[in-house]
């Protein structure tokens, strides 16, 4: 079976993109985001999310940036922690290398 991650259907949160098996839509994570919770963070608080699903929902706003332009800083990344480099090689390949995903972390290497 394969998971979508983020999904949509108007009789759920109003129509707004939430991530699978949570009520948490994606202006949620982004929002956590922005406010400097770092992805561990995120599930530490929401147990019900999963690391794959963050990412998923990042790379949904960055699909969707004029719905969450405020998210986004002026070099066209996500606002706020994101994956570490280290972190983000046990995702699939899709999301190893996007803008605004894997972000460089305090004392970290390069970010992708």
């Amino acid at each position: 079976m394969t998971i979508k991650w983020v999904a949509r259907d108007p009789l759920i949160m109003n129509g707004e993109p939430f991530c699978y098996a949570t009520r948490l839509t994606v202006r949620n994570v982004l929002e956590m985001r922005s406010h400097g919770l770092t992805p561990d963070r995120m599930i530490a608080e929401h147990p019900e999310l999963r690391d794959v699903g963050i990412a998923e929902a990042f790379r949904f706003a960055g699909e969707h940036r004029e719905r969450y332009a405020e998210f986004f800083e002026s070099d066209g990344s996500l606002r706020g922690p994101g994956f570490g480099v280290e972190e983000a090689k046990r995702f699939p390949e899709h999301l190893r290398s996007l803008h605004g995903i894997v972000t460089e972390r305090p004392g970290g290497t390069l970010a992708a």
